[in-house]
């Protein structure tokens, strides 16, 4: 048996005895045929571990990124287990490390550049009442775009200023809103209300057609240009920076989990290690400060001498 005859089989395998969706096949048909022609090797009993290694170690030389070795590795060990119950190679892959997924800490806005994007919007026109109204609950709130985007009026408890959040996987979450969306939220509704075209959907346009993801990234990129903010935005930098503030400011790492609609802490904790990363950052230059300053006191001491 080849190789390319082997992965075919092993897909075949999937699709009808896993039932994997066409996208996972489709990608590791991609991984494999890329094994396949970067080994030396053309039949499928002469694989064993060694070619494993030297493909993900090439790879890693190569520069490819944690993310894509693992993505790799995953699907040339479904190979082998396939290979080895049907008895072609008698190969266990159990005890070689598998590349880790990188783990990249997600980007934030520091809180002045939050304000700096907040009173940059002018809302005394429709458009600008808008765009500010959806930022202001976007962060306020931690809501993934698509929940933003989605929000109907009746989803929202005016009195006791919450929202009734749809997550992932229809996972209904209560998120409080903060004063000052609450307050951006009372003059967008007056407006709002005016536009007779405007169905369920809380965020809608001028002529009552409903905003979109696409709408709100554009125009969070055009706000952030506009205020002089040089970091590229986007939406779930919002998200982002509205977690890690609540930790910041001694929120539990549960009630932070509620409120993102996480089903697994362990994704919240993620935040943690931002929090702690900005936390150093601002002792670092503390520390700088005090250093220059003691620098300078030493050089006006000698001057005085």
């Amino acid at each position: 048996m080849t190789i390319r005859e082997a992965i075919e089989s092993f897909l075949t395998f999937l699709a009808s005895e896993k039932g994997d969706a066409k996208k996972t096949l489709d990608c590791y048909r991609t991984d494999l045929l890329f094994f396949e022609k970067e080994t030396k090797k053309e039949k499928a009993e002469d694989l064993n571990s060694d070619d494993y290694l030297s493909f993900l170690l090439k790879l890693s030389e190569k520069g490819y990124s944690k993310a894509s070795l693992s993505r790799k590795a995953m699907a040339l060990r479904g190979l082998y287990r396939y290979l080895k119950g049907e008895g072609k190679i008698d190969v266990l892959l159990s005890n070689l490390k598998t590349p880790e997924r990188e783990k990249r800490l997600p980007k934030t806005l520091k809180d002045s550049e939050i304000r700096q994007l907040f009173q940059s919007v002018e809302t005394s026109d429709y458009k600008g009442l808008l765009d500010l109204t959806m930022m202001e609950l976007c962060y306020s709130c931690g809501l993934r775009v698509s929940e933003l985007v989605s929000l109907r009026i009746d989803q929202i408890n005016f009195k006791g200023n919450y929202l009734k959040v749809t997550g992932k996987g229809n996972k209904e979450r209560i998120v409080p809103i903060s004063k000052e969306a609450s307050s951006y939220l009372a003059l967008y509704m007056k407006e709002r209300r005016t536009k007779k075209k405007a169905g369920k959907v809380l965020f809608v346009h001028k002529d009552g057609s409903p905003t979109s993801r696409q709408y709100f990234f554009l125009m969070l990129r055009k706000r952030a240009k506009e205020a002089g903010i040089k970091t590229p935005l986007h939406p779930h930098m919002l998200r982002h920076s509205f977690a890690t503030t609540l930790l910041e400011n001694g929120a539990p790492i549960r009630q932070v989990q509620e409120l993102l609609g996480h089903s697994q802490v362990e994704t919240t904790m993620i935040y943690t290690h931002v929090s702690a990363t900005l936390k150093k950052e601002a002792y670092d230059k503390a520390m700088k400060r005090q250093e220059e300053d003691e620098a300078s006191k030493d050089n006006e001491e000698k001057k005085a001498i």
